[in-house]
């Protein structure tokens, strides 16, 4: 039993260090103008492949940058860096997401004078990421469709603490057994307020109004900040 309380004690206070350097980064983030969002989604579920369609059209109108958070390997940050993008890399070296001391300590590398965007793709899990906050304006789900109906009931944390959700890989709703109307009724029922986005990378479906939401809301939070 005093073990277990033991625990209890060092989480609560890992969470309080985090949550005191999270709301500097968020101040950083508002004194910036920069909106900063935090992706999470599982392994596979095509986060970055996500990024990589969506870059090249944001950056049309906006200043983006983007942390890649990651266990091990830079493949992320090399896919994203491609597109003439600023990205760092963090590798967590085991742990399964980011904090929000580890994203404070890459922030002097980018350049500030006009950054618009700052992209966090966390590492890829469904569950730990959920209580650290980075200090981003908000979270954003990326979930594939055929990781299976029933991830909003069975992972209800994050998606009630998220703002939007990208059911992604809806060009393989077909191949598969996935019943949409469960998926989005329950991800309602957890998150009511939740802004759901049905996309596919493949074939382009639905970017546009993802693209639009983000757009709009990089405007909404300049506003905001003024």
């Amino acid at each position: 039993m005093e073990s277990n309380r033991r625990e209890i004690e060092v989480m609560a206070n890992l969470l309080s260090s985090n949550d005191t350097q999270a709301e500097i980064n968020r101040a950083f983030f508002r004194k910036s103008q920069c909106l900063a969002i935090n992706i999470i989604g599982s392994p596979g579920a095509g986060k970055t492949t996500l990024l990589e369609k969506t870059l090249p059209l944001l950056t049309k109108s906006l200043q983006v940058g983007v942390i890649e958070g990651d266990i091990f390997t830079s493949k992320d940050a090399d896919r994203i860096a491609t597109h003439d993008i600023p990205v760092i890399q963090i590798n967590t070296g085991g742990g399964c997401h980011l904090d929000s001391k580890m994203v404070s300590k890459v922030l002097p590398e980018f350049d500030w004078n006009a950054m618009d965007l700052m992209i966090i793709e966390n590492v890829g899990n469904l569950v730990c990421p959920a209580d650290f906050d980075l200090g981003e304006a908000f979270k954003v789900i990326v979930l594939s469709i055929v990781e299976g109906d029933d991830k909003p009931s069975k992972y209800p944390v994050i998606f009630r603490n998220a703002k939007a959700v990208v059911l992604n890989k809806m060009d393989l709703e077909a191949l598969t057994d996935v019943n949409m109307e469960i998926m989005k009724q329950d991800i309602l029922t957890i998150n009511p307020h939740i802004r759901i986005f049905e996309v596919s990378c493949r074939n382009g479906n639905g970017l546009s109004q993802w693209i639009s939401w983000l757009n709009q809301e990089v405007l909404n939070f300049k506003d905001q900040n003024l």
